[in-house]
């Protein structure tokens, strides 16, 4: 019975990071799409949005099956629960990835009101933290995902950064569109969303590991 229970949650496992390549692939191609004014690309990422909803879907029912039919105890029970909150995280992380490609799409022929520093690098800061999440899960690393967690830090002061910077182009360059400069605060406030996810998901491996709460 325990191997037909651990090959279940192999399987768990094996779906949640076939996930999680797939959120991973979504984000790079809505940013690339933005960066590059690349329309094919952030159609694809759209249309890959639907495989993500679809993974989730499958885990959910598994979880939901071996709760019910295996009756899983302590460890066991954290880690579907893990799984469980995880996937949702993930799939809002997909959700946001779509939104930017969608904008991408509205705005590919437009230029963009300032040359785009801080975004490209905190665009990598957090697709860094979603892959090196999804690592500490692998692993059973509760210290690699609280030192991603506290990265969620870092995403909140280059946002910051960005809005503050924005916010004076507003002030003092009235000929510029005051939709140019909602289109960029809305990916920042896209990308610092994502890491808000990731620090959740970090926070399930430490609880699926250790059996405690932390909160980031």
């Amino acid at each position: 019975m325990r191997t037909i229970f651990d090959n279940k949650i192999h399987e768990l496992e094996d779906l949640l990071i076939k996930m999680g390549a797939k959120v991973e692939k979504i984000v790079d191609m809505s940013f690339t799409s933005l960066f590059e004014r690349n329309d094919e690309l952030a159609k694809m990422a759209i249309e890959n949005d639907k495989e993500i909803d679809e993974i989730e879907i499958i885990i959910e029912k598994k979880c939901i099956n071996i709760i019910a039919l295996q009756q899983p105890l302590a460890k066991d029970l954290r880690e579907i629960a893990a799984i469980l909150k995880i996937i949702t995280d993930l799939e809002r992380i997909g959700d946001l990835a779509v939104n930017i490609a969608r904008m991408s799409l509205k705005y590919s022929k437009e230029e963009f009101i300032k040359p785009l520093i801080d975004l490209p690098k905190m665009e990598r800061l957090v697709r860094n933290m979603i892959r090196d999440s999804l690592n500490s899960f692998v692993k059973r690393d509760p210290e690699l995902a609280r030192k991603i967690a506290i990265m969620d830090d870092q995403v909140d002061d280059y946002y910051e950064k960005i809005y503050t910077e924005l916010l004076e182009i507003l002030a003092n360059r009235h000929e510029v569109k005051r939709e140019k400069i909602v289109e960029l605060l809305f990916i920042g406030r896209y990308l610092e969303r994502m890491a808000d996810h990731v620090t959740n998901i970090c926070e399930r491996v430490v609880f699926m590991t250790e059996g405690k709460r932390e909160y980031y």
